[in-house]
């Protein structure tokens, strides 16, 4: 299910054959690719910064494998490395992670894009910083300041157009927050003079402070992308779907494109980025 929220951005799933031994690899002919010597498994190389160095193709076999209890993408049967050059290890419940991670890479054509790697780099983060309690700490704190500019927060009267799309998308989610965590939301017309009330800000402390690692990871993403708390911990909990979050987070510009049309290289390469940040956030949490 997570897999087709991806919509057009993320919608390869990769075959494997058991738990017991998970490995398949892509191959391709050498010579399609300008390949160099893969670096060796340690911890001073990272694939990842190698192929940022480089913007090409070093590799030519992409597979999943499990290692101990946990699962490593590999390039040329070498462990994937995050960018602080540490093996990347996912839990042996997310193959449907590594499976993604494999594919971002596989599809990597003669030069590297970065901005296709959104599972690689959300499941980086989540193994190299977030599970530590110091900075998971700091990430929580600074999501808390979105509380005070939510983007579903602030309404306005017009054009009715975009009254009508807050009062579809931002209105039931602002009542699910309410009702599920009991605590109190303001609307607002003015980001200048808008605060939440220190208890929603505290009850929402304790919420985040029970968030492993994966869960931080997706949140930290799905803030960022939509610049609402709310939309982000209704992602996270799963109360809305990939398609769902990003309808509400891009509530101005939908109503925009439906006054004045869509601009052409911009509101549609806009659709497919936000849906790929909140895809690969949802396909963090996958137990699968």
């Amino acid at each position: 299910m997570l897999v087709e929220q991806l919509g057009r951005c993320m919608s390869h799933r990769l075959p494997y054959t058991s738990l017991a031994r998970i490995s398949f690899a892509f191959r391709t002919p050498r010579a399609r690719w300008n390949s160099t010597a893969a670096a060796p498994d340690g911890p001073a190389v990272s694939e990842t910064n190698r192929a940022e160095a480089t913007m090409k193709r070093f590799w030519d076999t992409v597979g999943v494998e499990k290692r101990g209890d946990a699962l490593t993408v590999t390039l040329d049967k070498r462990a994937l490395k995050t960018p602080s050059g540490n093996t990347l290890l996912l839990p042996g419940n997310k193959l449907l992670v590594a499976s993604l991670i494999a594919a971002e890479w596989d599809h990597q054509a003669t030069l590297l894009k970065p901005h296709a790697l959104p599972m690689t780099s959300i499941a980086s983060r989540a193994f190299d910083d977030l599970g530590e309690q110091t900075t998971r700490y700091e990430v929580q704190e600074a999501l808390l300041k979105y509380l005070d500019t939510d983007t579903i927060c602030f309404h306005q009267d017009y054009p009715p157009q975009l009254e009508r799309l807050q009062t579809e998308h931002w209105d039931p989610l602002l009542e699910w927050a309410r009702k599920t965590f009991d605590v109190k939301l303001f609307k607002s017309e003015s980001i200048l003079f808008a605060t939440q009330p220190e208890a929603t800000h505290e009850k929402f402390r304790k919420v985040l402070a029970e968030f492993d690692q994966w869960q931080m990871a997706a949140m930290e993403r799905t803030t960022y992308t939509t610049k609402s708390f709310v939309i982000a911990l209704a992602l996270v909990l799963k109360h809305l779907t990939v398609e769902q979050a990003a309808l509400a987070a891009t509530v101005e510009v939908a109503s925009q494109i439906e006054r004045w049309g869509e601009v052409e290289d911009t509101h549609d390469v806009d659709y497919h980025d936000v849906r790929r940040q909140l895809g690969s956030a949802a396909c963090l949490l996958s137990e699968a």
